[in-house]
Parts: C-alpha cells; structure tokens; sequence
C-alpha cells in the first residue's frame, strides 16, 4: 500500500493534457474518451500510446446494493489496490460506476512531449472537441484514468446539482 506522499507525488505526476469542455451526463452515462501516453520503464524506450474509453454511469434507481463506487478495468492486478487506496483515504463517488475499456497500445519511438504535442495538433486540426489527452509515468497509466474520471465528475458536480433542483429532486 502507498503512503500518503507517495500517492501525492504519484497523483502530481500523472497529467490531464487535454481535457474536454463538457459535464458528465446528470442522470445515465458519459463517456469519456482518451488517449494514454505512458512513458516508457527505461529511458529511451519507445513510449505506450493507447487509445480508449471511461464510462461513468449514474444508477437510475438508488439502491443499498449501488452506493459503494465502483472501478474497472482500470489497473493491471499488481495496482488494483489504488482505488481502495482512494476510497480509505476519503474519496467518495456514492452511486457511480466507473468502467475503463481499452484498446491495444502502440509503441512509439518519440518522448512523451512529442506525443503530446502531436495527438494535440492533430484533434485541434480535426476540431475535435471530445478526446481528451493524459500522460503519465510507467505504471502510472490506471491512475491517470482515475484522476481524470474524478476530475471530470467533482467539475461536473455543480451543474448536476443544479439539474436535480430544477427537476424537485432537491430543494
């Protein structure tokens, strides 16, 4: 298990790159769209590009059975620790499902900058407005999809609070 620094210091080093302008959906499910770039173990390594997807559903129905959040695909087995390492240190998602899914990842012989900066250019010239771009250490890829899956949603929270108001599902 990681201590509380050492999950600051991992957390800090995972980076949101590019982000998209839009909340989670208030009610049902969002996805959420991104490329990956993980640095490679050793330096000078070609460096992992994956494409994917985080879907963060809403219950339509609050039950005792969905309160707890939950998280997959997220993390190889050797991590899975990470997210009950979040939700002991406080973090708290009731009723959301998060889900990751995946595609193969390409290795590439350029820096992570240089994927960046690239993947960047090229949605930027496509207009495309909903692919987000995250980096991260080697290792570090499932926390990267977290923090921006968390991210997301603690920016979307005031709107959604807002949506329920205007419905009277609160006062």
């Amino acid at each position: 298990m990681h201590g509380p620094e050492q999950f600051r210091r991992m957390w800090n080093a995972v980076r949101i790159e590019r982000s998209i302008p839009y909340s989670l959906f208030t009610f049902g499910q969002t996805e959420l769209p991104y490329y990956l770039v993980v640095a490679a173990e050793t330096a000078g390594e070609p460096v992992g590009v994956t494409k994917g997807e985080v879907s963060i559903t809403r219950p339509a129905i609050l039950t005792p059975d969905n309160v707890e959040p939950e998280f997959r695909g997220f993390f190889e087995q050797d991590e899975g620790d990470m997210a009950q390492f979040l939700l002991a240190r406080g973090m708290s998602f009731p009723h959301l499902k998060f889900a990751n899914r995946s595609g193969a990842t390409d290795l590439v012989s350029d820096s992570v900058e240089e994927v960046v900066s690239r993947l960047r250019k090229r949605l930027d010239a496509e207009d495309e407005d909903r692919m987000a771009i995250l980096s991260a250490p080697h290792g570090l890829g499932g926390l990267a999809l977290i923090k921006y899956a968390v991210e997301k949603a603690v920016e979307s929270a005031p709107g959604n609070i807002q949506e329920l108001r205007e419905k009277g599902f609160l006062p």
